[in-house]
């Protein structure tokens, strides 16, 4: 039974275009509680990976949910993925993850159960792993399946990794290779099981995070449905900044320029590539390149601005130009 046949996109690559999202959240701004408790750090402003409020006694307390259709065909690691993902916006923000709920959708009368406990043990797994609490959630019945967690972690406030700290001078260090997108759609078109692609949108990101946090990095982001560029544009446009990237220097997963040849292209990828596009000198880049470093990943790695050890720079940020984004 092939769970990706089931939905009509697949990972973060079925996510409400970025463009289209920000005229849905444009002056939306949530009012402030009469009575809230602690005080709101990261909120709706500038598009950041999770909410973050310091509550008494000076701890920061972080929130964010994630959830989306099959991206693989086996169960077990579309829940490994999901959770991975879910997990991944609380180590962009610098966070631990503290404790999960699982958020599933599924079509009952279609899926049978035991498909839904696999997926379920999948993500046990990963918050496991992580050192997560996981207890309880909700279910919903659902013409597709779906799955991920709300995840609740903590930070130190002086420390966190936000999207609007980057400054002029400051290196792009990117932890993961990109191409998850178009393998991960050459897959649900053919069948085929990229391995390697399922290992790093399993993995979590919790070392490079602690990495960063000690290397003193104060700005990152992770790279996930909007894809390197769309990403990279929000923090950049977030901190006042532009960025340069060495298209060079830029990592990818074996496969993944074989599968943009041979048409294996998601839609948000291109979605997400008119969104920039405005923004953007392109430089020499090709039509190739610049769907790969557009390309809507799943459960990606994070993009920092600032180095750590065994993770590639790929460009840096510069003072603010006529365009957010340069290619070189």
């Amino acid at each position: 039974m092939r769970l990706t046949q089931y939905a009509q996109g697949g990972g973060c690559a079925c996510k409400i275009p970025p463009g289209e999202l920000e005229e849905v959240l444009t002056g939306l701004g949530a009012p402030l509680p009469e009575r809230g408790e602690g005080e709101l750090l990261v909120g709706l402003e500038t598009g950041d990976d999770a909410a973050v409020v310091r509550i008494e006694g000076g701890t920061a307390v972080v929130a964010t949910a994630d959830f989306f259709t099959p991206v693989v065909d086996d169960p077990y690691d579309w829940g490994r993925i999901a959770a991975a993902n879910a997990l991944s916006d609380v180590y962009a923000m610098g966070g631990r993850p503290l404790i999960g709920v699982n958020l599933l959708c599924w079509p009952r009368d279609v899926l049978p159960y035991e498909i839904a406990r696999q997926v379920l043990s999948g993500g046990a797994a990963i918050a496991a792993e992580a050192g997560c609490h996981l207890a309880g959630g909700h279910t919903v019945d659902d013409g597709e399946p779906k799955y991920g967690m709300a995840v609740t972690g903590i930070a130190d406030p002086n420390r966190l990794l936000r999207n609007d700290r980057g400054e002029a001078g400051l290196p792009l260090t990117l932890t993961e290779p990109l191409g998850l997108g178009v393998l991960n759609n050459r897959h649900k078109a053919t069948g085929e099981v990229f391995k390697e692609a399922v290992e790093v949108m399993a993995r979590l990101n919790a070392e490079t995070s602690r990495a960063a946090v000690a290397a003193g990095v104060r700005c990152a982001t992770d790279v996930t449905g909007f894809g390197l560029l769309g990403h990279l544009y929000k923090l950049a446009r977030a901190s006042g900044v532009s960025a340069v990237i060495d298209t060079a220097a830029v990592p990818y997963l074996a496969g993944a320029r074989e599968a943009v040849r041979d048409g294996y292209v998601p839609g948000g990828t291109r979605r997400n590539l008119d969104w920039v596009a405005p923004h953007t000198d392109f430089g020499r880049a090709d039509e190739e390149t610049r769907l790969l470093l557009a390309d809507a990943q799943t459960s990606g790695g994070l993009l920092l601005a600032g180095e750590i050890p065994g993770a590639p720079v790929i460009g840096e940020l510069v003072p603010r130009g006529e365009k957010v984004l340069l290619l070189r």
